[in-house]
């Protein structure tokens, strides 16, 4: 339930900061009428990521033996690779995405209006939606497979919880003054979608170590099942929010270490650079 609150608050939240400032855009042109277009634009793309969540979810319910753990492997390193990029994406591009939004508002106001914000509007959510279905899709799968149930309970929950706390955190900052430091939350999160991130990358590198198409090279490294046994509750949730595995093959321990390494110094230096920036006096 964690990952999925987490993924869906990040998500949701760039979706609802999309929202706010078109609806801004819409009210400094004066053009309020277009509006329901706007959220007939949300609305469509929200059904269409939940129907991909549950697609995605139910093919991969269906699927057995090295199917299964092939289509798992797939769906890990896939959500790894697209998760990897968002976070460098919205990190690097955020201060960009008003002027840009702004600009398409415009253009839509002038052109063909209703069709043109329905698909500007749809566009933009559909991304972070089909985003969040691979995202939440992965995490359902990276818990224990053998309880189906209550891995859907929970992650409903955390989806609801997350999406919940992104729309009152949008309604918040466009009708009050308060104001949230999205740079440094998009920093904080982005830290713990790293670590969640590899741990995809490792429970990718497991599936596939099953069917041998990655060597484990050593089959168990350790093996601390006996002081926190991934079946248990504190083991379940560190196995779905960072990819805890009690007895990792080398491969795992390799893939997992490696990415975090590499993802992080990238990470550590462009957020660096662009606190440099910001605190640089403009000549």
């Amino acid at each position: 339930m964690v990952s999925s609150f987490l993924l869906s608050l990040r998500e949701g939240l760039e979706a609802a900061l999309i929202i706010g400032i078109v609806l801004g855009a819409l009210r400094k042109i004066r053009r309020t009428d277009l509006a329901p277009a706007l959220w007939i634009g949300t609305l469509a793309a929200t059904g269409v990521s939940i129907l991909a969540a549950v697609l995605l979810t139910i093919f991969g319910l269906s699927l057995e033996g090295n199917a299964e753990k092939i289509y798992e492997g797939i769906t890990m390193f896939l959500a790894a690779g697209i998760l990897t990029w968002m976070i460098f994406w919205m990190s690097g591009q955020a201060r960009h995405l008003k002027g840009e939004l702004e600009e398409g508002v415009n253009k839509a106001a002038v052109s063909t209006g209703k069709r043109s914000l329905f698909w500007l509007a749809f566009f933009a959510v559909v991304r972070e939606g089909v985003e969040l279905a691979l995202f939440i899709t992965a995490a359902f799968f990276a818990g224990n497979n053998e309880q189906v149930g209550t891995n859907t309970i929970q992650t409903l929950a955390g989806v609801v919880l997350g999406l919940g706390t992104a729309i009152l955190l949008g309604w918040s900052l466009l009708a009050t003054t308060v104001r949230l430091d999205l740079r440094r939350f998009f920093q904080i999160t982005g830290m713990l979608l790293i670590l969640f991130a590899a741990g995809l990358v490792a429970h990718g590198i497991h599936e596939f170590n099953e069917i041998n198409w990655i060597p484990s090279i050593v089959e168990h490294v350790w093996d601390v099942n006996s002081f926190i046994d991934e079946t248990s509750v504190s083991g379940e949730l560190l196995k779905t929010l960072f990819g805890y595995n009690g007895n990792p093959s080398l491969t795992e321990m390799i893939g997992y270490i490696g990415y975090l390494i590499t993802v992080g110094i990238f990470f550590g230096r462009s957020t660096s650079k662009r606190d440099v920036k910001a605190v640089q006096p403009q000549v």
